[in-house]
């Protein structure tokens, strides 16, 4: 079936270290994965995204690996500060051209 994966499930870090998670699917039409972080309940904040296998980070972030099925996108920030405690979230599109990314 079908699937997508984001670990970790829950990470509890100190300020100043450096925060990594990582996404992958098995859906073989999907090649875009994109990465937002929601802090205390309000809108979505858009992190970057990942066209199979170039990143495209907002400031204070990396996004490497490779967005395809089977492949495993992973954002990083490098340096944590209080701002950092969120949900963060994937998402899963289709992209017929590379000129198409929502943002």
């Amino acid at each position: 079936s079908n699937q997508v994966h984001q670990t970790p499930a829950a990470l509890y870090k100190n300020q100043g270290e450096l925060f990594k998670m990582e996404c992958s699917h098995s859906i073989s039409t999907y090649n875009v994965i994109l990465w937002y972080k929601q802090s205390n309940y309000r809108e979505l904040v858009f992190l970057g995204y990942m066209q199979l296998k170039t990143g495209f980070p907002e400031a204070g972030f990396d996004i490497e690996g490779d967005a395809s099925a089977g492949g495993t996108s992973t954002l990083t920030i490098k340096q944590l500060t209080p701002n950092s405690s969120a949900v963060y979230y994937s998402q899963l599109i289709h992209v017929d051209s590379p000129d198409t990314v929502p943002q």
